[in-house]
């Protein structure tokens, strides 16, 4: 477990590094989730919960938004094709006025 955690935190600190913030730019984790037996035994649950912690303490002021993407939902088919998402996929997302860059943090988490 703390190996997970260690590993995350260097995921998500990673990711923002590469994704300096600007003031005309924001950032976002996208955190896909399915609804597999695991998630059910709370393994995905952890993992949500990890990511959230580790945004909430280092980023107190908002300026990295958190959003859980459920698979099952269909509303999320674009989202879900665009970044060609699986359980637990974990995508850092920057935006700007003119482009759009993410990384796929996934393997690292």
């Amino acid at each position: 477990m703390k190996k997970t955690i260690f590993l995350l935190t260097i995921a998500i600190f990673s990711g923002m590094m590469l994704f300096a913030q600007s003031k005309k730019s924001s950032i976002e984790v996208l955190y896909f989730k399915a609804n597999l037996a695991c998630c059910k035994a709370k393994a995905c649950n952890v993992l949500e919960s990890d990511i959230q912690n580790i945004i909430t303490k280092n980023y107190p002021d908002g300026s990295v938004k958190f959003t859980e993407v459920k698979l099952v939902d269909v509303a999320n088919k674009d989202l879900i094709d665009k970044y060609n998402a699986k359980s637990q996929t974990v995508i850092i997302v920057k935006k700007t006025k003119k482009k759009e860059t993410f990384v796929d943090v996934s393997d690292l988490v």
